[in-house]
């Protein structure tokens, strides 16, 4: 049932919304973005890669014994590389993390409104330190005590 709260709760989250797409973070992002897919040379890399993560993905269901393995295996890590060492590239998949960062955090804080106990999956480990466990977190490898 829609009330006169959730109304307002909706409108706080479209302003948070407008505040994120506001940030220089997103426009290091978009920035970022444009760079590597205004650049047809880098598209067609981009492409060509992704059509030959399908032929890795089949090789991968035979293993060794697919007769491309070794060939696949080759081309797929050369690709990668290629693209790895494109300065375009690594400036996008920065502005991607420090974005994601940026989107953690604001979770964070709104999940730990709500109740100290929500967990929220986050991609950058340094946001997930506070497990609220003292034992040191259910997968330190020990024994833990949590009553998660």
């Amino acid at each position: 049932m829609m009330t006169s709260e959730w109304a307002m709760i909706l409108d706080d989250v479209d302003e948070l919304s407008e505040m994120l797409h506001q940030s220089a973070t997103y426009k290091a992002l978009q920035d970022a973005h444009q760079h590597v897919y205004s650049d047809a040379v880098l598209v067609a890399q981009i492409d060509a890669f992704n059509r030959m993560k399908e032929q890795y993905e089949e090789v991968q269901r035979f293993g060794k014994y697919h007769p491309d393995y070794k060939t696949v295996m080759k081309d797929i890590r050369q690709m990668k590389r290629t693209l790895d060492l494109d300065d375009r590239i690594g400036a996008l998949r920065f502005a991607e993390n420090n974005y994601q960062d940026l989107v953690d955090e604001v979770t964070l804080i709104i999940a730990k409104t709500v109740s100290e106990s929500v967990k929220v999956p986050v991609s950058n480990p340094f946001f997930a330190s506070d497990t609220g466990c003292s034992t040191g977190g259910c997968s330190s490898g020990g024994s833990c005590s949590c009553s998660a």
